[in-house]
């Protein structure tokens, strides 16, 4: 009779075990907004991160990691798994006359919040949105369960005023309905931590599993932040933007993001020198950075309260994060820009719109050149951590070519549900990407052929260690990025052949999307 029960027990067990490995796991995609290659401390950067260090730390890092340039477009590729002009966003949200130019979601693409609510999913979207205005493409009509949403390509962090005097206006939903910020409310980054962490509370205790997207609009401008985040960096960058460059750089190959024999780019040319600057120049410049980073301090806490919370609800061995940028930093000059608001308070404050500009966006893009909008590395090259106890080997660092078109398939694998042929009756665009849960899993996965950016006439093919790059109205250059992924080395001369092939790639990938040239549409 013993002998039974304990056979009968073990049987239990082992179907419990079987259970449980078949399980579908919660996940989570963070996506920060405007934030450089070189900006968190597990990537060379001298900010506070520690929540992020400790994802870093104790899971995997891609060093090689791809967004498509620019808001609008990356947001549009990391939803639907495709190219953004195949989602119809090639460009921002403005409708531009052409179908992979329309300005928002179209009918043949699903988000992965559509998708994995056919999987079984409970599905939460907090922070900025911006693939859209049309009600179509609300975060709620595409498939997110529960939804606080930024409309536009920023905000405030203190109210929802418009920052453009053009008629723009700037606007916040849950759900359906419109949300009106004050200057009492909460500061925004933390609003979206708090959103995030009381829709994860409505999971307690529920038997389907989660996906949340947090997509903080940090750091982008206007540069705001908490008086006591910015305090902890006040002072910290009177150094320079090329002692800080420097620094980063040695960083990162000590930390054996880049290679050791990579040089680093040249500090951009409209970067004045520092050591020319007057001491109050120097003060309103060393303010400015200490800003971005407080703005970078307090989403990395946001984080932070994110985990625990899913710490709190038993699900931290059972839940997969992802976290990556959507551009690279950004050489926005607010302050000479007729179209937007002008305020002149208190810098950080609400009664201030600024931003950091290419001096200090050239330090965020660190080892790379150029930034957001741009096609060579510093536009388009992200930092990427993946974490999944128990899944993911800690301190894994993986070299493989990967890009935001992978995100969709990669949770669609780890769901276990195929991508559908068709939804709602409308066929669908197949997927682009390639899943990365082997990568995660310490296996060999496949790789791209070759991969494709265009963005406002600035375009990129890159094809194993060859990479052709040319931006608006601006000549192909072919770099080598085996040996030189800083792009300092133009071989366009002495690989004609080599850059040719590429060219010809690139211009059969804009057939098949739909890219337009530039210079007529926009």
């Amino acid at each position: 009779m013993i002998k039974k029960l304990f056979i009968l027990a073990l049987l239990v067990v082992t179907q419990f075990q079987l259970f449980a490995q078949k399980k579908q796991p919660n996940i989570i995609v963070i996506l920060a907004d405007d934030l450089g290659f070189s900006d968190i401390g597990a990537f060379g950067s001298e900010i506070k991160t520690p929540n992020l260090d400790k994802l870093a730390k104790n899971g995997l890092i891609l060093k090689q990691f791809y967004n498509a340039g620019r808001c609008c477009p990356s947001r549009a590729s990391l939803l639907t798994g495709l190219y953004p002009h195949q989602a119809g966003v090639g460009d921002m949200v403005q409708d531009k006359g052409f179908p992979a130019y329309q300005g928002y979601l179209n009918e043949h693409c699903i988000t992965i919040g559509q998708a994995l609510k056919q999987a079984g999913y409970n599905t939460i979207v907090s922070g900025k949105w911006h693939v859209g205005l049309v009600p179509s493409a609300w975060a709620v009509n595409r498939g997110f369960d529960d939804s606080f949403t930024l409309q536009n390509n920023g905000s405030s962090y203190f109210n929802s005023e418009p920052l453009y005097n053009d008629g723009r206006k700037i606007t916040f939903l849950k759900g359906d309905k419109e949300i009106i910020r004050t200057d009492t409310s909460t500061y925004l980054t933390q609003e979206i931590t708090n959103f995030a962490i009381s829709s994860l509370e409505k999971q307690r205790n529920q038997q389907q599993p989660f996906f949340l997207y947090v997509a903080y609009n940090a750091p982008h401008w206007p540069i705001q932040a908490l008086p006591e985040d910015i305090a902890k960096y006040k002072g910290k960058y009177l150094e320079g933007w090329d002692k800080l460059r420097a620094r980063r750089f040695k960083k990162l190959k000590e930390q054996g993001i880049i290679d050791e024999n990579w040089d680093l780019s040249n500090r951009f040319e409209k970067v004045p020198d520092w050591e020319k600057l007057s001491t109050e120049e120097k003060d309103k410049w060393d303010t400015r950075m200490a800003i971005y980073a407080a703005m970078i301090d307090r989403m990395d806490a946001g984080i932070g309260e994110i985990l625990q919370k899913v710490k709190s609800l038993g699900e931290e061995n059972n839940t997969l994060v992802l976290f990556l940028s959507d551009n690279g930093g950004s050489a926005d000059d607010v302050k000479n820009w007729n179209y937007v608001t002008q305020k002149n308070g208190t810098a950080g404050s609400v009664a201030s719109i600024d931003s950091y500009e290419s001096p200090w966006g050239n330090v965020s893009n660190t080892p790379f050149q150029l930034f957001k909008k741009n096609t060579h590395e510093g536009g388009i090259a992200s930092p990427f951590i993946a974490y999944h106890p128990k899944h993911i080997k800690a301190g894994t660092v993986s070299n493989r070519v990967s890009h935001l078109i992978d995100i969709f398939p990669t949770c669609l694998e780890f769901a276990g549900f195929q991508y559908p042929d068709s939804f709602q009756g409308k066929k669908l665009t197949p997927l682009e990407g390639i899943s990365l849960k082997k990568e995660f899993e310490g296996q060999q996965s496949h790789v791209h052929e070759a991969l494709f950016w265009e963005h406002e006439g600035s375009k990129a093919v890159r094809k194993d260690q060859w990479k052709a790059v040319a931006e608006n109205n601006q000549p192909w250059e072919l770099y080598n990025l085996a040996t030189d992924r800083t792009e300092t080395k133009n071989l366009a001369k002495s690989e004609p052949k080599v850059l040719q092939t590429l060219i010809e790639l690139h211009q059969q990938w804009s057939v098949k999307v739909g890219v337009e040239d530039w210079n007529k549409i926009k």
